[in-house]
């Protein structure tokens, strides 16, 4: 996606302050401020929004990351914590006047125990690293998001990231156990145990998904789960998008709930299929992949009926995967399709949105009057199973008008969204994208509770302020602005 945010001047006399009081206690390798060495942390994955930021630290330990947050706190500077830098929504978008925390450098994973079934670790240790660190104890851990190859533990607990397999593992904070953090002010958090429940209020589950906006984790331990004895999956093609989607309502209705259940479209079919060569129907309206994990006799029974509801629901085609190398391609194709969205357009805009699973049919048909509407290509590719959509608008930046038009049209599906009883995110988070679709989805007294939690524990808004939560006033301001017929008459608010 191309940048369409002006960038803010940089104050330099308050970058020398800051610059100063931060090289007064850590290396100067570690304190960067120079146009060329801060500009590549811009933007996080979505990248029509960017703003260098005024400063960029790399801490090497823990004890770094509470004097960097004291002293920020001292001098009221904001602070953006900042993973591999992977987010879809923009929470790791800087500030021109704040600093930039990356936990780069956070990348050992600590332990494993391998009879408490668990593996502790810093922040910036990749998502598919804890499995390949867990494999030869017959162990893996659970949450498989597509980026998973290069996001970081420490982003998907700040996003409560999901994947492939959530269906049956679930999220991130159903996976993991303990974390350490650091507040604004410095002070160090542990939140969690080694049980299966703490006393006291449940911080963890609050902790994840706050995208960085109560405190910067500095430490994470997670659940593994052993390696089944058998996996298959079934590829299921279908005439009909609608169809498709009646199958997964009707597979969860079943009571059968798959170790994952996704869909992809035509057009995303014949973007991927080139690329990994799973053999896709490419004439297919919609395929949906089904997998079954457990031991063989489990396996066995449940592929039989998932191919039977398949066959029920229409499919066209039904195929399972007949070795390891086999079910490995199908799902290399549903992993590759955010980056195969490159082959069939200069810019793609995602979405994230979640639905309840009998709402699929009319959903997916509304997204399609949208992009004839519009005019504008639609990929749909999502977690099917639990009603996650992820819809890829195809546009071209260089195209005067298009960005406005795909960010209007993403809004109406995150609107829908919430008007067939689902919510605006499931697992890319808020950030600056969807900060306006917030106003939709909750009332002042549902926001002015979120400002609550967030001033417990940041008292002067200063870790990733402007995310995620709007403030009443931009909510009123938004609502104006749809009664003067959706034209901007605030121009001097803001953008995020």
């Amino acid at each position: 996606m191309s940048a369409v945010v002006a960038t803010a001047p940089i104050d330099l006399i308050r970058q020398r302050e800051v610059v100063a009081a931060l090289r007064a206690f850590l290396p100067e390798r570690v304190v960067l401020f120079q146009q060329e060495d801060v500009k590549p942390y811009e933007c996080d994955g979505l990248s029509a929004y960017r703003q260098v930021p005024m400063v960029v630290v790399l801490p090497e330990n823990e004890a770094q990351v509470q004097r960097i947050l004291r002293t920020c706190f001292d001098l009221r500077v904001p602070v953006v914590a900042r993973g591999a830098g992977t987010g879809l929504s923009g929470g790791a978008l800087p500030l021109a006047t704040g600093v930039l925390l990356s936990l780069a450098k956070f990348m050992r994973i600590l332990e494993i125990d391998p009879q408490a079934r668990t593996a502790r670790m810093q922040p910036g240790v990749r998502n598919l690293a804890i499995s390949e660190a867990a494999t030869p104890h017959g162990l893996y851990y659970a949450p498989d998001p597509s980026s998973q190859i290069a996001c970081s533990i420490g982003g998907n607990v700040a996003e409560n990231a999901g994947g492939m397999h959530c269906l049956k593992y679930g999220l991130t904070v159903h996976n993991i156990l303990k974390l350490r953090a650091c507040t604004i002010e410095g002070e160090l958090l542990e939140i969690g145990g080694g049980g299966l429940d703490a006393a006291g209020y449940d911080l963890l589950a609050l902790m994840t998904g706050s995208e960085g906006m109560l405190a910067v984790i500095t430490e994470v331990t997670v659940k593994l789960l052993p390696t089944a004895e058998r996996a298959q999956c079934v590829l299921a093609a279908f005439d009909d998008v609608a169809k498709a989607g009646h199958a997964v309502a009707n597979i969860i209705a079943a009571g059968i709930i798959p170790a994952g259940l996704e869909m992809m479209d035509k057009i995303t079919t014949g973007a991927v299929e080139p690329f990994v060569n799973a053999g896709y129907p490419l004439d297919a309206a919609a395929i949906l992949l089904c997998e079954s994990d457990g031991n063989a006799e489990e396996v066995a029974e449940e592929i039989e009926r998932m191919k039977a509801m398949m066959h029920a629901n229409g499919a066209t085609e039904v195929r399972v995967s007949q070795s390891e190398a086999e079910r490995y391609k199908f799902w290399a194709g549903r992993k590759a399709a955010f980056p195969a969205a490159g082959r069939v357009s200069p810019d793609y805009y995602c979405m994230d949105g979640t639905i309840p699973k009998k709402a699929l049919p009319r959903v997916l048909n509304a997204i399609a009057d949208l992009s004839k509407a519009y005019g504008l290509r639609c990929m749909n590719v999502f977690h099917a199973g639990d009603g996650n959509l992820h819809p890829l608008i195809l546009y071209d930046a260089n195209q005067p008008g298009e960005l406005q038009k795909t960010e209007e049209f993403g809004a109406k599906i995150l609107k829908l969204s919430i008007e067939v009883g689902g919510t605006i995110t499931g697992e890319h988070g808020v950030g600056v994208e969807k900060i306006d679709s917030m106003c939709v989805q909750f009332r002042a007294p549902e926001l002015e509770t979120f400002h609550g939690v967030k001033r417990a524990f940041d008292e002067h808004t200063l870790l990733n302020p402007g995310k995620a939560v709007p403030t009443l006033v931009r909510c009123a301001e938004l609502g104006r602005m749809h009664v003067h017929g959706g034209q901007d008459k605030f121009p001097d608010l803001p953008r995020f």
